[in-house]
């Protein structure tokens, strides 16, 4: 397994409901991010009473959290406890977040509703009011970033590929010019022509076009859109 190190800048830290997910999905993508040579760091230790904080340790050494919610990802304090601490590093812009939507809806991650939302409220009942807030909060923010998402009938070696190429996207910015975001937005015949117009200082390369399945901001799941890809540079 790779594992980051200060050295390795762009690398990948993984939060994720290790039951749910280790032997399945993740041990696919994490094949996949060995084979494109992306440099990542897994927790191994969930669930085992060990302390946070030489996780949190890690976790500073990355640049790119892939935060993968899945229909059991809210019943761990574990992850919503890493979930926290991403948030506080991405709005201090020292972390990209990259939300994956694993074959739940965003919209029920960002409201705490359908099976995300049982699980959620089910450890909620047994958690101070604090935590649950920062809990909340740290969903609503996270999931209403741009995010790639799995319906229950699609293929996952295409997803993973998707994961993989969104990945490596932000890390190359990431390496071109310190932390970056990306803005995805539907694209509109023309937009391109549109948008240089309204910024000509702006150089064409902060646009891109590409193909990805994303949840929009109703939390609707929607499959190969075609987007205009922004730099947070080119939108703030």
């Amino acid at each position: 397994m790779m594992i980051s190190s200060p050295s390795n800048f762009g690398s990948v830290f993984l939060n994720y409901r290790g039951d749910q997910l280790r032997y399945g999905f993740v041990s696919h993508l994490i094949d996949a991010f060995e084979r494109y040579g992306i440099m990542f760091f897994i927790d191994k230790d969930e669930q085992r009473g060990k302390d946070l904080t030489n996780l949190f340790v890690r976790m500073k050494e990355c640049k790119i959290a892939l935060v993968i919610f899945s229909s059991r990802y809210a019943e761990s304090s574990w992850c919503m406890d890493e979930l926290v601490n991403i948030k506080k590093r991405a709005d201090k812009r020292k972390l990209e977040v990259i939300p994956i939507f694993y074959k739940v809806k965003a919209r029920d991650v960002r409201g705490q509703t359908g099976k995300f939302g049982d699980k959620f409220w089910a450890l909620a009942k047994v958690s101070s009011g604090d935590q649950i807030k920062k809990w909340k909060d740290a969903l609503e923010c996270i999931s209403n970033k741009m995010g790639l998402s799995l319906r229950d009938r699609s293929p996952e070696a295409d997803f993973i590929k998707e994961i993989v190429k969104e990945v490596e996207r932000v890390r190359t910015a990431t390496v071109r010019g310190g932390a970056q975001s990306h803005h995805c937005i539907k694209f509109i015949q023309n937009k391109r022509i549109k948008i240089c117009k309204n910024f000509p200082e702006v150089e064409a390369k902060s646009v891109e076009i590409d193909h990805m399945n994303f949840s929009n901001a109703s939390g609707e799941e929607e499959q190969n859109q075609e987007v205009l890809v922004l730099s947070h540079d080119f939108v703030k």
